[in-house]
């Protein structure tokens, strides 16, 4: 990889990547780290990533770093997961609907949350979603399937969030 490729990758993929890490993280700043690490691992490793796969490269270094921040985090919390109660999600307790399913996502374990993230945000396939975080494709989809029906659980009807 030259460097005018590598800036290629990063005009190309930068944005779509910090969307993904912050909507992960929701943190600024650690979105921008995480981001910056993963284009700084990939221009270190620029003579083993195959060209063409440098996207799947980014998102899975991203996924990874996104994953170790979480645990970070929830090993200084105390690994502790607040449940919300669903009678709670009444009317006027958020500001709208995305809000409100990104509090019910934030309560998915970090493989459902990125695979959802990665599927219905970032629209990628689960061949590609696949790759980028090791696991079959079947076990992509077992996992976006749990995600969305633990999600429905959480907010039941849309109409009673509206």
């Amino acid at each position: 990889m030259t460097a005018s490729e590598y800036d290629r990758c990063v005009d190309l993929y930068s944005d779509n990547l910090y969307r993904f890490v912050l909507k992960s993280l929701r943190d600024e700043e650690q979105a921008k780290d995480v981001v910056q690490e993963s284009f700084l691992r990939l221009w270190e490793n620029r003579e083993a990533v195959i060209s063409g796969k440098e996207k799947g490269y980014l998102f899975t270094i991203a996924y990874r770093l996104v994953v170790d921040q979480i645990r970070m985090r929830q090993r200084y919390v105390g690994g502790e997961q607040v449940l919300i109660n669903r009678g709670s999600s009444q009317r006027g307790e958020f500001d709208n609907l995305s809000e409100t399913i990104e509090r019910y996502l934030d309560l998915l374990p970090p493989i459902q949350k990125s695979l959802i993230l990665l599927r219905d945000y970032e629209g990628y396939s689960y061949r590609e979603m696949a790759e980028m975080t090791a696991l079959s494709e079947s076990q992509v989809k077992v996992y976006i399937f749990r995600a969305r029906v633990t999600l429905k659980k959480y907010i039941g009807d849309i109409n009673d969030i509206l």
